[in-house]
């Protein structure tokens, strides 16, 4: 999820009561998908959070809220609320609405580790279900600690996971690093489709592996993409990051939410883990 601030995602359809308003309530969970476990060879797991209990444990996350400046430096049009984030029998729940709150059409949620969990190399695991229509935009991503001393995108961006709803861009997912070099933005990344159904149906595993040398980008333990950090330019990446969970609506990438895209939806995270 690019992040241009100084500082600081049923079948399709229309005309149902749920796509006028920030719909129900009720959903289940699927009970089916991809696991990892909860230990590697050589590797000891250093933070996770299982989301246990009833509330998002703010001793390790904080809720980032309102619409930023410029809509989150990518004209997104959700207004970010802790309301809309939920824990449920051992899930995080994020969900995006449809409704009117203060200036804005839809509310989400967006959390960060900031000042309470950072990492430098690893593996991170992330399981979770994603939202799907046009114009979501779910992200697991993480930005460098540094980022109020040097700004975007000097201090690094690492995206473990982007989708852009609807049609096909309901089953590809996206993984890419950014940085700075000499003031301008870089980037690079690859991507991964899904061979049967969409990243809704049930649930996968967004990993990645970062070492001093490179940064590898998995889905269900199968690499898509890797980046060689060695390069000088690359120096942000041997420094400490945080965490952000978010699904954006509307934005510069995924262009708005149209006729056939249903709200409520809803980003399901069983567990996020963290190995060294």
């Amino acid at each position: 999820m690019i992040f241009l601030m100084a500082f600081l995602f049923p079948a399709l359809g229309c005309g149902s009561d749920d796509s006028m308003t920030g719909g129900s309530d009720e959903f289940v969970i699927p009970t089916t998908g991809y696991s990892t476990p909860t230990s590697y060879p050589g590797m000891t797991l250093v933070w996770q959070d299982e989301f246990d209990g009833t509330a998002l444990n703010t001793t390790d996350w904080t809720f980032e809220t309102g619409t930023a400046t410029d809509g989150w430096g990518n004209h997104e049009l959700e207004y970010y609320r802790p309301e809309n984030t939920t824990v449920k029998d051992g899930h995080l729940v994020i969900t995006a609405k449809k409704e009117n709150f203060q200036s804005s059409a839809y509310t989400s949620s967006r959390i960060k580790t900031q000042d309470k969990k950072a990492f430098r190399y690893g593996r991170v695991d992330i399981r979770a279900v994603l939202p799907k229509s046009k114009g979501i935009w779910p992200a697991l991503w993480m930005l460098g600690s540094n980022i109020t001393l040097v700004d975007w995108p000097a201090c690094g961006e690492i995206d473990i996971m982007e989708m852009i709803g609807g049609s096909s861009g309901d089953k590809t997912l996206y993984g890419t690093a950014h940085w700075g070099n000499a003031g301008r933005h870089v980037s690079a990344g690859g991507n991964k489709q899904l061979s049967d159904g969409i990243f809704n149906d049930a649930f996968h595993v967004f990993s990645i592996v970062w070492t001093a040398a490179y940064i590898k980008w998995y889905i269900d333990d199968v690499e898509y993409y890797v980046i060689d950090v060695t390069p000088t330019q690359l120096a942000a990446f041997h420094k400490d990051f945080f965490l952000i969970f978010n699904v954006a609506v509307g934005g510069d990438w995924p262009g708005s939410p149209d006729d056939t895209t249903i709200f409520p939806q809803r980003m399901i995270v069983d567990y996020v883990r963290v190995f060294q």
